[in-house]
């Protein structure tokens, strides 16, 4: 069987024609629910369908596959996650990473510390964050950004940066 990754929980229906409400999780919403993308709902068996249309509305993507044309297809699949296989998967340039890839690398600051292990990533706008927790302190909100992370070993699952002066109150 192959691996599956985790693009998008299936939150509701939407209309009677066969749309689901999705709430995306991916870091290429575009591609991943785009026409005649293939997806993986992990329902038991696996539901394989393939995206027909998909469309922005309030927050969320309204997605609709093929030959499921109205709210009796779709309504067992609330509350089901999407997902996409490996062959799935578009290939990244390098220094881009998928956020699987980020979530759980150990961070060494530039004096060789420890500051923690990302457990999340963030995107507020211009570039993501990523967030690691310290026991008894503040979580570290780390700029994914050139001048702080210097080098990245997926393969090592570490991270070296260079926090910049003030980001990080230690008096916590």
């Amino acid at each position: 069987m192959p691996e599956l990754y985790h693009v998008g929980n299936i939150v509701n229906t939407h209309g009677i024609r066969g749309e689901v409400r999705v709430i995306a999780t991916t870091d290429f919403p575009e591609e991943r629910f785009a026409k005649d993308a293939k997806l993986v709902i992990d329902t038991t068996p696996q539901t394989n369908v393939t995206v027909e249309s998909s469309r922005k509305h309030k927050g969320f993507t309204l997605v609709k596959f093929v030959g499921m044309d109205n709210i009796n297809d779709v309504e067992p699949f609330k509350g089901h996650s999407l997902n996409v296989t490996e062959a799935e998967q578009q290939a990244l340039d390098d220094g881009e990473y998928y956020y699987r890839d980020i979530i759980g690398l150990t961070v060494i600051d530039q004096h060789d510390q420890k500051l923690g292990v990302v457990s999340e990533i963030l995107s507020p706008g211009a570039n993501d964050v990523w967030v690691i927790p310290r026991p008894g302190k503040s979580d570290v909100l780390l700029p994914f950004i050139k001048s702080v992370v210097l080098s990245i070993d997926v393969a090592s699952k570490i991270a070296h940066v260079d926090v910049p002066e003030g980001l990080i109150d230690d008096e916590d």
